[in-house]
């Protein structure tokens, strides 16, 4: 038998518990023994609560209870997780959490310091909520060469994006609903400005390049300047839009962004609609494999931190590899990317804009926008872009095509 401790009782935490209590058959089965909840850490007491005697305060009792294997962080935050994962696995406690924030920042020197005491430190639930994309990446394709990773990495983004779509609904709006249904925090700026997928794409590319891929140098931008507007020239051009974080591999490395994209609606990233995520990884002989599901929520969460669980509880006593290292990677310049840009401007200005990106412009029309003109780029690369497009007079917005 296993003993383990759940840190945290929230949303996450109490659905770690839920997993354990109704699915202990089949938990049992796939680790192989019996696992016992012996300690849930949280500030709050909970009476009448099925596991109120399980409640404790103190991280000490815990850390000092030899009976411990295993030790679930869903707290959230940078600490006081951060001490209490560090000090855990300096006393040969594995750990799995669904701490993104946390990961993305000391991930590579918590699979380290769990290396050095021969213990493991999981985080399947960081990205993807239950989608089990890290997993994968680190067994069924650990032989692939993987040049690149694409993937709607945030569900209240993709929420937002999609009520904006199909309903015709501007943005602020679809924000007070998400809201009203939980799926967006009142302080919602993690999502919608990019830094919840930013961080994510930050541990992809650090899994990806088996190096340390800090979330501060990665180019962000959000959904807030995304309009209606925007999705009716999508539609003209038989596009979708959709936050992506991406990662791709080229000659001097690899690099990383996360942006709103066009997506041609053949591309099954497209279809992809509510809250649910999807990751397309593409390896040079797999070629593309998409993995999709609910990519936050109580259980989809809590089942991928029990997926982590039971794989400690398996190798007992061991280090499960994790294929990232604390050596700070160095990215590709973003500005040599290429690809082609959807533009829009003030009408009066249209003589300009060709002048400046050239006669090769598809020219973009919709029924439902007046008083601009709006065309695609041909390839060119971010830098370039950036230049020309800083010198239009009156330009209005863009969005990269995928």
């Amino acid at each position: 038998m296993s003993k383990v401790a759940v840190l945290g009782y929230g949303t996450v935490g109490s659905g770690v518990v839920e997993v354990l209590d109704v699915n202990s058959a089949e938990v049992e089965e796939s680790a192989g023994e019996k696992i016992e909840l012996k300690y849930i850490l949280d500030l709050r007491d909970f009476p009448g609560d099925k596991h109120q005697d399980q409640v404790v305060h103190d991280i000490e009792v815990i850390l000092n209870d030899p009976e411990i294997d295993v030790i679930c962080e869903t707290m959230g935050g940078l600490e006081p997780a951060f001490t209490f994962e560090k000090r855990a696995l300096e006393k040969g406690i594995s750990v799995c959490t669904s701490n993104k924030e946390l990961v993305a920042a000391h991930g590579p020197e918590l699979v380290r310091i769990a290396k050095e005491h021969n213990c493991s430190f999981l985080f399947e639930a960081s990205v993807g909520g239950g989608i089990p994309i890290l997993r994968t990446l680190n067994t069924s394709l650990r032989h692939e060469k993987i040049d690149s990773i694409t993937g709607i990495l945030n569900g209240t983004t993709n929420y937002i994006l999609t009520k904006m779509d199909k309903d015709k609904i501007g943005f602020a709006t679809v924000l007070k609903e998400a809201q009203d249904k939980g799926y967006a925090e009142r302080k919602p700026e993690a999502d919608i400005e990019g830094y919840d997928a930013c961080r994510k794409t930050a541990i992809l590319a650090s899994l990806l390049s088996g190096q340390y891929v800090s979330y501060e140098d990665i180019e962000t931008e959000g959904i807030t300047k995304i309009t209606q507007q925007d999705f009716a020239y999508a539609k003209s051009l038989g596009m979708s839009i959709k936050l992506l974080g991406m990662i791709k591999k080229n000659n001097s490395g690899f690099f990383t962004m996360v942006s709103p994209f066009l997506i041609p609606l053949e591309n099954p990233l497209a279809l992809v609609n509510e809250v649910f995520n999807a990751i397309v990884v593409h390896g040079n002989m797999l070629g593309n494999t998409m993995y999709y599901g609910k990519g936050a929520g109580k259980e989809a969460t809590a089942s991928a931190v029990v997926a982590d669980l039971i794989d400690i509880i398996v190798h007992k006593k061991s280090h499960i590899d994790v294929n990232l290292n604390d050596i700070p990677a160095e990215l590709s310049d973003n500005g040599n990317y290429v690809h082609r840009f959807f533009v829009r401007v003030d009408e009066s200005t249209e003589d300009e804009a060709r002048e400046l990106f050239g006669s090769n412009i598809e020219i973009v029309e919709s029924s439902e926008v007046f008083g601009e003109f709006a065309f695609v780029t041909d390839l060119i690369s971010e830098k370039d872009f950036k230049t020309k497009y800083t010198k239009l007079s009156k330009a209005k917005a863009f969005l990269r095509e995928l």
